[in-house]
């Protein structure tokens, strides 16, 4: 038996998506800059797709720019809000995706901006007292903070922090890349300046995002060369893999409420197994509240098979992510979980669910655990 449960990592990419995208790559091939009828067809192709995502977001399809994906846009959000927006003071958590980490830290090294982290409580949910003392404290503030974290979960008040950050003036960038495409977002309703999508977190191709940028801003682009994306990203458009963003998204965000409650129903059967079946288990982050339908962060005890959990898992032909990064020779541990206080030297294992994940599969996936501890799991500590 196979499972897939690390869906937080990428999804499979839908059927329906694929043909959507097939002629693309075959008989409508023509570059989207070029004037001939091969050309014309590509560039109506991608603007139809930009009109789809920016109907679905409830903005201007001039306020939607094609990426090679999420990481390329938060990149671009976070540098030319620091460039072209006079900003010198930035607000992140130490939970952050590392293409926002990462940036702000190497920003904050090369002396262009100070950096400061918001304080989360124990299960990892920002401190928004907190945040809005630091942004008292600084003037001209970028805050950058992800709305669903992509390790443990933990769902972000977008709108709550949207309100803060209007209320000092500063910039809000929030990396959706793994909440876009699961729930509703009308961003004429949150005070945000900039969001963020990958394709495949949502059964879309790889390679391919956006970055919504507000027309309250005005940036300069990242990325120089030709004149594509209205200026704004030099580089011939990925036409094939923007056609099936804009597949996948129509796709998700139509059939939403459905795939939430099955989602929804396969992680909480899968947390009621695991308390019932391993009752020494723990949870990562808030586990069922104000959380992401789609993750569930497990921490088991110490056991001589624990040190090979995943890869012990991988044989047993279950597919799912470390609650630690880890490299040869050294064990790091994950930054989110060292970040909200979790003992990293325990194993943690991330669970992610789609559509096509089955209460079967979590049956067969608990069973494998059970054997890997041991019958006597119950008295381990």
């Amino acid at each position: 038996m196979k499972i897939y449960f690390d869906n937080a990592a990428t999804t499979p990419l839908d059927k329906e998506v694929l043909n959507e995208m097939l002629p693309y790559m075959t008989e409508h091939f023509g570059n989207p800059s070029s004037i001939h009828s091969y050309g014309r067809k590509t560039r109506a192709a991608i603007e139809g797709a930009r009109k789809m995502v920016a109907k679905s977001l409830n903005v201007s399809p001039s306020e939607i720019f094609f990426t090679s994906g999420g990481t390329e846009a938060d990149n671009m959000a976070i540098r030319c809000s620091v460039h072209d927006l006079g900003i010198k003071h930035a607000i992140t958590s130490r939970i952050e995706h590392h293409a926002v980490l990462h940036t702000l830290e190497e920003l904050e090294k090369e002396g262009v901006i100070k950096l400061s982290f918001v304080n989360l409580n124990s299960i990892g949910h920002v401190d928004l007292g907190h945040l809005e003392q630091l942004l008292k404290e600084n003037d001209r503030t970028l805050v950058s903070l992800m709305h669903g974290n992509n390790e443990i979960g933990n769902l972000l008040p977008l709108k709550e922090v949207g309100e803060i950050c209007a209320t000092y003036n500063a910039i809000f960038h929030s990396d959706t890349v793994q909440t876009m495409g699961h729930y509703e977002m009308d961003l004429q309703k949150i005070k945000i300046h900039f969001v963020t999508c990958a394709a495949h977190k949502f059964h879309g191709p790889k390679g391919v995002g956006f970055l919504y940028v507000s027309s309250s801003v005005k940036i300069h682009p990242m990325i120089y060369g030709g004149g594509q994306e209205r200026n704004m990203r030099g580089g011939t458009e990925n036409l094939y893999g923007i056609i099936g963003l804009a597949k996948a998204l129509e796709i998700a965000l139509g059939n939403m409420e459905d795939h939430q409650k099955q989602i929804t129903g396969i992680k909480n059967y899968m947390v009621e197994k695991l308390k019932a079946e391993i009752p020494v288990i723990e949870f990562n982050g808030s586990c069922q509240d104000n959380c992401l339908y789609t993750i569930l962060n497990v921490r088991f005890p110490h056991t001589e098979n624990a040190e090979m959990l995943l890869f012990n898992l991988d044989i047993a032909g279950i597919a799912a992510s470390g609650g630690s990064a880890c490299t040869s020779g050294s064990d790091i541990g994950s930054h989110v979980l060292r970040g909200i206080g979790c003992d990293v030297t325990r194993p943690s294992v991330r669970f992610s669910f789609s559509k096509y994940n089955t209460k079967e599969e979590v049956d067969y996936t608990v069973s494998k655990l059970k054997e890997l501890f041991g019958i006597n799991i119950s008295t381990i500590s």
